[in-house]
């Protein structure tokens, strides 16, 4: 019997690259994105949808969800990064959105998946959860947000295996802002980005994919970091 992944986020960068990883494969891969990406084969399915509109989660992607009924394993990817400012000059408004987008959103689809049969969930995380950077106010608390999201789910979702997933640094358009955008003498972390390590999302995949294969190893809620393991 093929199996089935999700993919939140599929049209670029992480999301995009699992979604590639997992139809080689030979896994049936749902995606859901704004856009969708150029996949032709005939084992990915799209749905159109921008999670950013929270209050409109269970509406549109109830049925959708609950029609698979069955997942291997679910990668909660999407999300976004915010502006890079210091937090006096943060509105409620900026850190809100991303707020939404990067624990809201994933808290509806959570109670979604709750109804149907789930093997694994991965929702993608940062090490920016676990350390502050002067400017990354809106993403860390997001994030760290994200990691006990998913520790709350564990104790509710007992037959379903979920972590929260900092995958490192992945060279995207996000990263390359950060990198290569932002004023390094103010906002050092820009630095530390690029004195670091720098994976594809193509590379950042396969060590994902190797976690999900080892993933009987983890208590279910924990933060992991795949640098690390």
């Amino acid at each position: 019997m093929q199996k089935n992944i999700l993919i939140t986020g599929c049209s670029s960068g992480l999301g995009l690259a699992l979604s590639h990883y997992y139809l080689e494969k030979g896994f049936r891969v749902y995606g859901i994105s704004r856009n969708k990406p150029e996949i032709n084969n005939p084992n990915f399915i799209h749905k159109n949808f921008d999670l950013s509109q929270i209050s409109k989660i269970k509406d549109e992607l109830s049925s959708y969800i609950n029609d698979i009924s069955q997942f291997e394993t679910v990668f909660l990817n999407a999300g976004m990064l915010g502006k890079i400012k210091i937090l006096e000059e943060l509105s409620i408004q900026e850190m809100q959105e991303v707020y939404n987008l990067n624990v809201y959103a994933n808290k509806e689809l959570l109670d979604i998946l709750e109804t149907i049969e789930v093997k694994n969930i991965l929702a993608i995380s940062s090490g920016a959860s676990k350390t502050g950077y002067k400017g990354w106010g809106s993403y860390s608390l997001s994030k760290a947000g994200v990691n006990m999201l998913i520790n709350l789910y564990s104790n509710e979702m007992p037959n379903t295996k979920l972590l929260a997933v900092a995958p490192g640094v992945i060279k995207t358009p996000m990263t390359d802002y950060i990198r290569f955008e932002i004023d390094s003498e103010i906002f050092t972390s820009a630095k530390k980005l690029n004195e670091g390590t720098v994976q594809t999302p193509e590379e950042t995949a396969i060590k994902i994919g190797n976690l999900v294969n080892r993933i009987d190893e983890f208590e279910s809620g924990i933060y992991v970091d795949v640098r690390k393991i």
